[in-house]
């Protein structure tokens, strides 16, 4: 058996976003859906996996909703259930940029399908802008994309603001994991002086899903936000695991150095732990092995995200 792994948003205006929680969590734990939702004023957010049946019932229970209709995700397959519980969570925006004012329901860039992208990023007036973190970007990005370097996407704006010499062409393209991030991007970018602004429709999961390996312009894989850690073309599964400690993600090569402790630490973070850190980490692996043994999810495990 193989998981449906649906990567979802939508933004829209969710003016009672705080009623929608509880029916939303009770009907994705009777479909035995799992993951992480997010509501908020601008609409939702999340990745959930489930059998094909109920991701099914679950999307058309949320496109029964006038304001999701419009509702697109992305799929792709997971062999063991990738994710250890359902949350349905409440926020202040459904990819926190933390800038008041910006809004892809008001303004927002152009967007570009997966066909039209490679043509687009090949053109020489186009700067090219990866809006994901450090640890997204390390295993896989389009060749030729500005990498921000942020550990979150609250540094986007500062950087854009840093970095404005960089940004000096006519044309500016974003892309994402999903489409949501670069399509945020592309309001704050549109009301701070950028024109000619674009973003990746589907994000580099519609693209990896959709274009042909041989014509890629995508160099590596792409990071995910559940425990198969990354993707390929096609959406295969990667070969990544992660590093809890420093959430970058980790070959087998590396988790051979004497510097990796599987849950405490890896090559990349060893001499960043604190002792105290240390302990609480591997006292947190010693708890995922027993509930292993047992033959249950360790609830405390967090998504990696």
């Amino acid at each position: 058996m193989t998981y449906c792994v649906a990567a979802l948003y939508h933004f829209t205006r969710l003016t009672d976003y705080e009623e929608l929680k509880a029916p939303l969590q009770a009907m994705c734990e009777l479909l035995g859906v799992k993951g992480t939702l997010l509501l908020a004023y601008e609409g939702i957010n999340g990745t959930i996996a489930g059998t094909d049946g109920a991701i099914s019932d679950l999307l058309n229970f949320l496109k029964a909703d006038a304001r999701l209709a419009a509702l697109e995700h992305k799929e792709s397959r997971a062999q063991e259930m990738p994710f250890y519980r359902m949350k349905t969570r409440l926020k202040r925006e459904i990819v926190t940029m933390g800038v008041e004012g910006i809004d892809p329901n008001n303004v927002v860039g152009t967007y570009v399908s997966p066909d039209n992208w490679n043509a687009l990023i090949s053109d020489p007036d186009v700067v090219l802008i990866d809006t994901r973190n450090d640890y997204e970007v390390e295993i896989g990005t389009f060749k030729g994309a500005l990498n921000p370097d942020t550990q979150t996407f609250r540094e986007f704006p500062k950087w854009v603001e840093d970095n404005r010499d960089k940004l000096k062409k006519p044309k500016v393209a974003m892309f994402c994991t999903g489409g949501i991030r670069c399509e945020k991007a592309s309001s704050f970018m549109k009301q701070n002086g950028f024109d000619d602004v674009y973003h990746l429709k589907g994000g580099i999961l519609k693209y990896l899903e959709t274009q042909p390996k041989e014509d890629s312009l995508w160099d590596g894989d792409c990071f995910v936000f559940d425990q198969r850690v990354a993707v390929k073309h096609g959406l295969e599964q990667g070969e990544y695991d992660q590093c809890y400690a420093c959430r970058f993600p980790i070959t087998d090569e590396e988790k051979l150095s004497s510097l990796y402790i599987k849950g405490v630490a890896c090559p990349r973070c060893h001499d960043t732990m604190s002792e105290d850190q240390r302990q609480r980490f591997a006292q947190r692996q010693k708890q995922i092995e027993l509930a292993k043994l047992r033959g249950e999810a360790h609830l405390g495990r967090k998504n990696k995200s």
